[in-house]
Parts: structure tokens; C-alpha cells; sequence
């Protein structure tokens, strides 16, 4: 056994998972090169003809926003914010209470706010809905990923990453 550790040999490696397709094994090795030994790698079929390297910065996970409404670019279908607010919840919100100090904050510093949580419907969404389309707000929700405690550890690396603390029964807020 022994260790690969160049871009050359990683991309000789992938060249002959790939089938023996060269092209995709430099691919590879230079994603590999891109994120390092602790980055993901995510290779999916795209609708282009050509092969494309997309690197995200950051985190990213499988879930979507919980509302069309929420989009900001109608030509990708995405939520695209600069420097959001984020609010983190292991519990589902309803109750537009549970969320009105964080849309004051995002009112009063100006910034969008991003919800991610177990799930969030009645009153919460209606106003998060009624506030974005009014151009009151800069406003998005994401169920959170995962469940049980899979998901308390990711929103726990959430939370890391952005700064933030996780609102959970154990904190009792």
C-alpha cells in the first residue's frame, strides 16, 4: 500500500475508474487539487455537452427552498442572497411570533434573512411570503436537512459555519 499524493497520480487513479477516459481523470484531479483531501465531490450528469468544474465555497446540501415565492433569479430558479441573516431551528415554525425578532433584524440592519428549519408553514410562511412580495423583505426558507439527530448535527455545522447559534428544546427558546 501506498499513498497517492500528486495531482498526476490522483488523475491516473481516477482515469481508470472512469473507464480509462483521460479527460475525466484530469477532471477529477483537479477538483481534488481544488477542494483538498477533506473537500466533497460531487459528479452528476449536467445539460450541457461540455464537462464543467463547479466549485462551491462553503456548505452545501440537498434541500430547496420551501416556496417558489422565495426565488430571487425566475431564470435559474434559485435564492441567491449577499451577507444573510441566517435563523437555525430543529423545530418546525408556525407561529409568526417564533420569527418576528428576526425579521425586525433583517428590516432594521437591512440584510436578507434565510430560515432554515425542521419546516416552517401557517402563519410564519404566509407572512415571510406576504413580506417578500410586498418587497418588504428580503426573505427565504429551507427545510433543514436530515432528520433526528443527523440533522442536529448538521444544523450544529451550520451553525458553525455561519456563527450562529441553533434554537433547540435544549436551549428552551
Amino acid at each position: 500500500k501506498r499513498d497517492i499524493t500528486t495531482s498526476e497520480e490522483i488523475a491516473q487513479v481516477a482515469t481508470i475508474s472512469a473507464n480509462g477516459d483521460t479527460h475525466i481523470g484530469k477532471l477529477i484531479a483537479n477538483a481534488m487539487e481544488k477542494v483538498g483531501k477533506e473537500g466533497v465531490i460531487t459528479v452528476k450528469e449536467g445539460k450541457t455537452m461540455e464537462d464543467e468544474l463547479d466549485i462551491t465555497e462553503g456548505m452545501r446540501f440537498d434541500r430547496g427552498y420551501v416556496s417558489p415565492y422565495f426565488i430571487t433569479d425566475t431564470k435559474s430558479q434559485k435564492v441567491e442572497f449577499e451577507k444573510p441573516l441566517i435563523l437555525l431551528s430543529e423545530k418546525k415554525i408556525s407561529n409568526v411570533q417564533d420569527i418576528i425578532p428576526a425579521l425586525e433584524a433583517s428590516t432594521q440592519l437591512r440584510r436578507p434573512l434565510v430560515i432554515i428549519a425542521e419546516d416552517i408553514d401557517g402563519e410564519a410562511l404566509a407572512v415571510c411570503i406576504l413580506n417578500k412580495l410586498r418587497g418588504q423583505l428580503q426573505v427565504a426558507a429551507v427545510k433543514a436537512p436530515g432528520f433526528g439527530d443527523n440533522r442536529k448535527s448538521i444544523l450544529g455545522d451550520l451553525g458553525i459555519l455561519t456563527n450562529a447559534t441553533v434554537f433547540t428544546d435544549e436551549l428552551d427558546l
